[in-house]
């Protein structure tokens, strides 16, 4: 199931005595916590039918004795425990001398009760007896890291369910500015939204005004410059980058150059050009971009680019060298260009 099936299930009151979110992407886990924790009861009735603990701050027979408790006045009571990996699970076997009392529970649990265990920024061994009884009896939702080529495709999502409509290449600059941490982006639209008209189309003006990402000068125009060889408005862009360093912190600029040259050196493998966008993990709508890319530095000079951008991520952290990082992506954009 998915997350929205999830979120359905429970807004039309279909509930499970257990649950298992965890994954590395704590967005999806987040969204279905907030959830359960204000929406599935009422005020009144949480005063003495929901419990929130926190995995760090709580043992595990706690939990259990929470679970076992009926609901008083209400059908139903929530125990919910979040940042449930740094809670000690306990051994995960049996034997006859003594019985686990977590397992015990999952294989026979009280079905007034909804416990939630959320398991943030990794995955839940599958392997264990405990995760065998949560999926037989409950219900395991596993929230995995997107790839970096599905991004712009999920804020395309996310911002039309929302009753707005953003073109590719702005939902591409956000991508490429703000990763694949989907709460990062989620944070960001959702500050976005509230300085425009419901229903309008979200163009690299509202980006640039409300986020503070240039339209003209960052890193993907840098990209594109450099692909096109074009040195005139690489030197036009790095000064700008030189002016508003907290805008875009040399940090940022050579991770994103080094995801960028990285992908470029998988072009000159990638042997049928067909389904490089898919070959390479990009979203098609820059597979010229790489082409050109791949065309203008050999096999050979990409190599040393990336080499290059090592040395100078090294340089930027004070390793032999104390210049400013104006003067760093200076000479860094020169040994890429010639």
């Amino acid at each position: 199931m998915t997350a929205a099936d999830i979120l359905k299930d429970l807004k039309n009151r279909k509930f499970k005595p257990l649950y298992l979110l965890h994954g590395e992407e704590p967005f999806y886990i987040d969204q279905v916590s907030n959830y359960v924790e204000h929406q599935l009861l009422s005020d009144a009735e949480k005063g003495f039918n929901q419990t929130v603990f926190y995995g760090k701050d709580t043992d595990l027979m706690s939990v259990l004795n929470s679970s076992k408790r009926y609901p008083m006045m209400a059908d139903y009571q929530v125990v919910l425990v979040k940042e449930a990996q740094d809670m000690k699970w306990g051994k995960d076997d049996e034997d006859k001398k003594s019985i686990n009392p977590l397992l015990a529970y999952l294989e026979n649990p009280l079905p007034s009760t909804i416990l939630v265990f959320c398991y943030k920024y990794g995955k839940f061994d599958k392997r264990k007896k405990t995760y065998k009884a949560i999926e037989k009896n409950g219900l395991i939702f596993e929230s995995a890291t997107l790839y970096d080529n599905k991004v712009p495709g999920w804020i395309e999502s996310y911002i039309t369910g929302k009753g707005y409509r953003i073109n590719q290449h702005a939902s591409a600059i956000l991508a490429e500015y703000l990763g694949n941490d989907l709460s990062k982006i989620a944070n960001e639209l959702e500050k976005l939204m509230l300085n425009i008209s419901a229903g309008q189309e979200i163009t690299l003006e509202h980006i640039q005004n409300n986020i503070g990402i240039s339209k003209e000068y960052n890193v993907f125009e840098l990209q594109t410059a450099l692909c096109q060889k074009n040195a005139f408005k690489v030197n036009q862009i790095i000064n700008y980058f030189e002016a508003n360093p907290k805008a875009n912190p040399i940090v940022l600029v050579l991770g994103n150059l080094n995801n960028f040259f990285s992908k470029v050196l998988a072009c000159h493998y990638v042997k049928d050009r067909s389904n490089l966008a898919r070959e390479i993990g990009v979203n098609p709508y820059f597979v010229k971009d790489y082409e050109q890319a791949a065309r203008s530095y050999d096999y050979g000079k990409t190599m040393n680019i990336i080499s290059y951008l090592r040395e100078y991520d090294l340089k930027s952290k004070g390793v032999d060298s104390n210049a400013e990082d104006g003067a760093l992506l200076k000479e860094l954009m020169f040994k890429i260009l010639h």
